[in-house]
């Protein structure tokens, strides 16, 4: 699996009221990855909205990955993305299968990177790279630190952290193959807008 291109993020409180909507004009645009995260213990809401991207990504040939859980991840039958707090991957791999997409968060260290993929990664996330509101306190990673993944890794390789249109080019320069992104795709004022951005950071990524 191929696993290059745009990867959104979902954004409770940014996507309130809006979130069917703008993740379907996400999709008409070309993702590769949706990430639903959602840090609320609505569960009930949780598996609702879970589902219903579900059927989106299906619809448009696009991989739904679930933020830090596993279990609903097993439920719906998809990926997940675990951060540093989470564990090793082991569990999640015995969990979902061999084929499920999961992702690990490294931060800004290779080591970690290295480590997640020897336990069965299927992408690694660093970042962030710029400022951002959804991580705000998050430690900053750098270009060099993607020149060495791209030497040491052979695993697809994920940034992440206030990655805009305006900024990601030398992200994707030094290696990037997924960028990741929150505000800058949903930020903004229309469907339509959502659209457009996606297939703006494609470009980018040449797809």
């Amino acid at each position: 699996m191929t696993l290059r291109g745009l990867y959104a993020i979902t954004d409770s409180q940014l996507l309130a009221g809006k979130l069917l909507p703008y993740v379907e004009a996400a999709l008409d645009g070309g993702l590769t990855l949706l990430q639903y995260r959602d840090k609320s213990n609505d569960d009930a809401r949780r598996l609702r909205e879970a589902e219903a991207l579900r059927g989106l990504c299906e619809r448009y040939k696009a991989h739904l990955i679930i933020n830090d859980d596993a279990e609903l991840a097993a439920r719906l039958g998809v990926g997940v993305h675990l951060g540093q707090t989470d564990g090793p991957l082991t569990p999640a791999r015995a969990l979902l299968g061999r084929n499920a997409i999961i992702g690990s968060t490294c931060h800004s260290q290779i080591e970690l990177a290295e480590q997640a993929a020897k336990e069965g990664a299927s992408y690694v996330a660093f970042g962030r790279f710029f400022n951002s509101s959804t991580k705000p306190g998050a430690p900053t990673a750098t270009l060099d630190v993607l020149d060495q993944a791209r030497a040491r890794l052979n695993v697809p390789i994920c940034v992440i952290g206030g990655i805009t249109l305006d900024n990601a080019a030398p992200l994707v320069a030094h290696g990037a193959d997924l960028l990741a992104v929150v505000h800058g795709l949903f930020g903004a004022d229309s469907a339509q807008e959502v659209t457009r951005r996606a297939k703006a950071f494609n470009t980018l990524l040449s797809i």
